[in-house]
């Protein structure tokens, strides 16, 4: 399959969104509301759940699957007041001692002079810096798109997981293409170029892990998966010394073997 093939597989609506990767692994969800600044984005869920008999928090970017539940949810495109939930939610879990896991499906932050107006870019810096020392284990999970800050503001964690036809980039191949080309109908040689799929992630280091989708959707699926992250939380809970291990693995990004 093509880069740009997994891209188009990764928008589909018939994937499994957000809430059906929590609803099926995770226990007794409680879904959280608002920033306690100015409202509820509907785009991010986040909420308390039980993981394999462990209390965890769980955020997901949720997209929808049919067109209306696509536009209530701003077709998974969160806006100021989605990233300050979420980071309001993370600081909770780090004063409880509860890990946190984050499922990421969104081509970029909303985009709208709204969403400027209240700090976009000051929500999405906030949680790049608070979650690179949040002092809890963070493990995101990244299912479908995963385009640009984004993405990455709910990103910055000790693992990140992606389904095989998942896609993590700067920029849509589309806009990467009108602005190197002026021609969006090159997406599919943008693509190429930008190297998003989950097996270039894996090999540049960014990815840890690709999760194979042969029988995605199933309760199979869910059930091992489930499993293979309470494994993994439960490691990263004895790792002593957390907070480096995840800011040496940031500083390796890009580092090539001959660099000082």
């Amino acid at each position: 399959m093509q880069a740009y093939d997994k891209v188009k597989t990764a928008r589909l609506s018939s994937r499994p969104t957000a809430l059906d990767y929590i609803h099926s692994i995770f226990n007794g969800f409680i879904e959280f509301h608002g920033d306690r600044r100015h409202g509820d984005d509907k785009a991010i869920v986040g909420g308390i759940a039980w993981l394999s008999g462990m209390p965890v928090t769980v955020i997901g970017i949720e997209k929808g699957h049919t067109a209306s539940e696509r536009m209530a949810r701003s077709f998974g495109a969160p806006e100021p007041e989605g990233y300050r939930k979420a980071l309001r939610l993370m600081k909770q879990a780090e004063k409880f001692s509860r890990p946190v896991i984050t499922i990421v499906d969104t081509s970029g932050a909303y985009c709208g002079v709204g969403a400027e107006k209240r700090g976009q870019g000051e929500a999405i810096a906030e949680n790049l810096m608070e979650m690179s020392a949040l002092g809890t284990p963070i493990l995101t999970m990244l299912i479908g798109e995963g385009g640009s800050g984004g993405a990455l503001a709910l990103a910055v964690s000790d693992r990140l997981w992606m389904m095989e036809n998942a896609v993590y980039s700067v920029i849509s191949p589309e806009g990467c293409a009108s602005i190197l080309w002026r021609d969006g109908s090159k997406a599919e040689e943008a693509a190429e170029a930008l190297h998003l799929t989950a097996s270039d992630a894996l090999s540049f280091g960014i990815a840890d892990r690709i999760i194979a989708e042969d029988d995605i959707g199933t309760d199979g699926f869910y059930m091992r998966l489930r499993e293979e992250i309470a494994d993994e939380i439960r490691h990263l809970a004895d790792d002593g010394n957390l907070l480096e291990r995840r800011y040496q693995r940031f500083r390796s990004f890009g580092r090539r073997e001959n660099d000082l």
